[in-house]
Formats: structure tokens, C-alpha cells, sequence
């Protein structure tokens, strides 16, 4: 499958810097008056350079007024499940259903190690993403019957109590690469947030990591288009085309139309901390890119 059909997002992911502090808040603002839909953060609690995360992503939501906020990727190995859906759900509440979640399995392992968390192989990281969404989930059906208990190797819960439920349905996204964490993401998840950056082949590897998400979805019986996929991008503006994401923005929207035709890409996510590259790609990029994709697909 190439083009998945869902609408077009498009947001940001900033550094949550600490010197200033005020420095991410600030780009949240711009990315915001912008018209970019969705503002996201690194989260590195072992770098000390960095203010908390979801403490910032708290303070955000509470100077916004619509942009939706996500942590881009939070480190489960460093955030206990039961605790971050509660956090999700009163964030969600107080911001007015405006929360996304974007689970990371963990990486800087020596960094993770030093602050406490658990060293994890690949295998037992692809489980401990289960285990989490399960206990996310579960803590936030206040409908279900009884006490939750997920009898997980990592996240484990026995008898706790639901709730609160969140303002909307919180949205699941995982930054998974390998072949496992991707048929997971296809099993259980609600959308994909790789990074261009890393993926080895560009925008080419996208097929392949697609499919194996495909073959997950499939496998859970669910239909592959229930996943959305998102994609961190990075680039440079400038007055003349060189190459992908190094160019005018109506060029940069071209590039962005045809990954999402070509492979599904719905949400595109700006790694940047200038306000002016982010004031472009919300005021000029995305809506050239919205009117592209919107014209080839009533083709």
C-alpha cells in the first residue's frame, strides 16, 4: 500500500534546552501562531542540559491555546508506565484533549543505566513497549470492570486503580526501526514516528519498515490504514533547489507531497529550533503540501 488516505499533519520537534529555559516555550509559540499543528519534544532525562520533558510540555500546554503537544519520543525506561498515563490523562484534561503520545523503547543505555533504569536487550525492549501500552491503556478504561492487572515482566501492575480517563483518546505512536518493534507498532499501536535521520536509505527505507508494520496490523487482524505514520524530517531553507529538504519552500512541499503518496506519510514533524524555518514550513510548506496531495488524490 502507498498512499494510507489520512489528512495531513504537520509540527515540530524542539529541544527542550535549558539555558534559556524559556527558549522551547517560546518556539511553541511561534510553531503555534504558525499554523503547525503539533508540538513535540526530545526527551533525554538523563541530559543534564535539558529541562524535564513532560514538565515542559505541562508548562506549554498552559501558554497554548489549540496546538497539540507530544513527547517525541518519551523514554519509557526511565518513565513507569502507570505513572506517565496518569500524567497523559491529567494533561490531557487541563489542556483540553490536546495530548499525543509518542513512546520511545529506549537507547543511551549508560546514560539510562546511570539514572537508575534498566539495561534492556532489543527482545526485552520490543516486550516492555507491550507490557507499557497495555498498562497505559488499561489505566485509562475507567469503564473496564475491577482493578487493572498486567502481569508484565517490566511494567507490571496488580490491582490498580483506573483512571483518570483523558479528555479524547490518546493517540500511541512509537519511534521503532527494527523489524519486531515495527510489527508491534502494526499489532498495537496507533501510528509510527521514525526519524528521516535514521533511516538508512532516505525516504527508500520507508516501504520496507512499512511493510512490516502492514504485517503486524494484518496478523492483529486490524486493518493496516488504522496506523498512521508520521516521520521527523530535518532540512535547510534556502533560495535555490539542491536536494531533498534543501530548497524553497514550495520545492520542500513538492518532496513532502511525494513522500506521502509514495509511502503513507500523514504527519511531517520539523526538527528545528529557528523561528524562521518554522514560521515557513507552517505558513508556506504545509498548506502547498495539503493542496498537492489533496489535488492527486481526487485524480
Amino acid at each position: 500500500m502507498s498512499d494510507y488516505g489520512h489528512e495531513l499533519t504537520f509540527g515540530c520537534f524542539l529541544t527542550p534546552v535549558a539555558a534559556p529555559p524559556m527558549r522551547p516555550v517560546e518556539l511553541a509559540l511561534v510553531a503555534e501562531r504558525a499554523g503547525l499543528d503539533l508540538v513535540s519534544f526530545q526527551d533525554h532525562p538523563y541530559q543534564a542540559a535539558f529541562t524535564d520533558t513532560w514538565t515542559l510540555m505541562s508548562f506549554v500546554a498552559a501558554r497554548t491555546e489549540w496546538v497539540r503537544i507530544c513527547g517525541n519520543v518519551l523514554n519509557l525506561p526511565l518513565r513507569p508506565a502507570p505513572l506517565l498515563a496518569r500524567a497523559a490523562a491529567s494533561l490531557d484534561l487541563l489542556s483540553g484533549g490536546r495530548v499525543e503520545m509518542g513512546l520511545g523503547a529506549g537507547a543511551f543505555w549508560d546514560a539510562v543505566v546511570a539514572m537508575g533504569g534498566r539495561r534492556l536487550a532489543p527482545g526485552e525492549a520490543v516486550r516492555a513497549t507491550e507490557e507499557a501500552i497495555a498498562v497505559m491503556r488499561g489505566i485509562w478504561a475507567v469503564d473496564e470492570p475491577g482493578p487493572l492487572r498486567v502481569a508484565g515482566g517490566f511494567h507490571h501492575v496488580d490491582g490498580a486503580k483506573r483512571g483518570p480517563a483523558p479528555a479524547h483518546p490518546i493517540p500511541i505512536r512509537i519511534g521503532a526501526l527494527g523489524p519486531r518493534m515495527l510489527r508491534l507498532t502494526g499489532r498495537l499501536a496507533d501510528g509510527w514516528l521514525p526519524s528521516l535521520m535514521f533511516l538508512p536509505d532516505g525516504p527508500a527505507s520507508l516501504a520496507e519498515m512499512n511493510s512490516h508494520i502492514d504485517e503486524g496490523a494484518a496478523a492483529a487482524g486490524r486493518d493496516p490504514r488504522e496506523v498512521t505514520r508520521y516521520l521527523n524530517i530535518a532540512g535547510t531553507f534556502t533560495g535555490t533547489g539542491k536536494g531533498l529538504l534543501d530548497g524553497p519552500p514550495a520545492q520542500w512541499a513538492e518532496q513532502v507531497a511525494e513522500i506521502a503518496l509514495t509511502h503513507g506519510t500523514s504527519g511531517f514533524i520539523l526538527a528545528s529550533d529557528e523561528p524562521g524555518a518554522l514560521e515557513l514550513f507552517g505558513r508556506e510548506v504545509a498548506p502547498r503540501a495539503r493542496e498537492i496531495v489533496a489535488a492527486e488524490r481526487t485524480r
